[in-house]
């Protein structure tokens, strides 16, 4: 077996081959165009058909490297930049360069028995995609509101929208009349930094509706969760990206964050808050124990039972978000399950 390790950049990539001791066997530097992927694949050729390929997972830039690789029928595993630093370290050599990356790359992917496969991007990435847009619009949206509103303070100090008003038609109308009256400057950009505002909300509804629309088809069992919305799900659809690339709810709620770190040595036990994970996920998670916090009666009659326990609310919190990541794990787990039924029947039926 040779595994060759790849140190992706925007313009370039770097391969390294090793073999199953580590051991250096060739590097090759490429462009990052399909024909100089087919180039690089000639080239990995001379060591054999008996290869794996260990890339970086950094997958901004090696995307089409992916892509194309496994058009070719290649096998891709994905290293985590924290296990390729921690080879560099280990290794007998000094500095840091492509190369050298490249070598650490390959291996940690033979250090490392389970790391996650690469595969060809789906739904998932498409709904990622349109959620990241849509917080994008929302950001810029919240900007001009807020530059709109030191305007509107200047024309008129008694002219105060409540907050988050400014989306709804009404008050958008209330803002509108004033400013048909008002002269100068100041009044001409607020009523620009308005109109902005509306058009950036109609783009952010029609995204939501093709948003709601695709997660209700791609994920029907997260949706039924207390506590999730479309957004919410769509969120972590997305940042999951492929729920099957994990082995088990530890191996998840270790990914999000949720599950606590072991700190003790000696005969006392001690695990503490972990801060490491997807954020965006952990994020989700605790949206939705908030919820249930607030509305769902199990929920409150579990964080009831933690706290009778001794803990306080902040970590009865946190031990919910724990329970609820093996919730959301199961339901992505059936959603693709029934996913791939539907797919089989549809290739059936053609």
């Amino acid at each position: 077996m040779v595994v060759l390790g790849i140190d992706a950049h925007k313009r370039n990539h770097t391969a390294v081959a090793a073999d199953e001791r580590g051991r250096e066997l060739g590097t090759h530097t490429t462009g990052t165009t399909s024909s100089d992927h087919l180039r690089l694949l000639a080239w990995a050729r001379r060591f054999g058909e008996h290869r794996l390929w260990a890339v970086e997972d950094c997958r901004q830039l090696s995307r089409r490297l992916e892509a194309d690789l496994l058009a070719a029928g290649e096998r891709i595993v994905r290293v985590p930049p924290k296990l390729m630093a921690n080879c560099r370290k280990a290794a007998r050599t000094y500095g840091k360069s492509d190369p050298i990356d490249a070598l650490a790359v390959a291996r940690a992917a033979l250090r490392e028995p389970d790391l996650p496969t690469a595969q060809l991007d789906g739904p998932s990435r498409e709904l990622r995609l349109l959620v990241d847009y849509r917080e994008d619009l929302v950001t810029e949206r919240t900007r001009i509101i807020n530059r709109m509103r030191w305007h509107l303070h200047e024309l008129d100090p008694g002219l105060d929208p409540p907050a988050r008003s400014l989306t709804h038609s009404r008050q958008v109308a209330v803002v509108e009349d004033f400013l048909r009256d008002s002269d100068g400057i100041v009044a001409r950009l607020a009523r620009r930094l308005l109109a902005r505002c509306q058009a950036l909300t109609d783009e952010i509804r029609e995204l939501e509706k093709e948003i709601t629309g695709r997660i209700e088809t791609l994920a029907p069992n997260l949706l039924k969760i207390p506590g999730c919305g479309t957004l919410t799900a769509a969120k972590i659809l997305g940042e999951t990206a492929d729920v099957t690339r994990f082995r088990s709810e530890a191996a998840f709620a270790r990914h999000n964050g949720t599950a606590p770190l072991p700190v003790w040595s000696g005969n006392r036990a001690r695990h503490r808050l972990s801060r490491t994970g997807n954020r965006q996920l952990n994020t989700a998670l605790h949206r939705i124990a908030v919820t249930q916090a607030h509305y769902h009666p199990d929920a409150r009659a579990y964080l009831q039972r933690r706290q009778n326990a001794g803990n306080t609310t902040t970590e009865a919190i946190r031990a919910l978000k724990r329970h609820l990541s093996d919730v959301v794990y199961r339901a992505l787990r059936r959603d693709a399950r029934e996913s791939h039924s539907n797919v089989i029947t549809l290739a059936t039926a053609a």
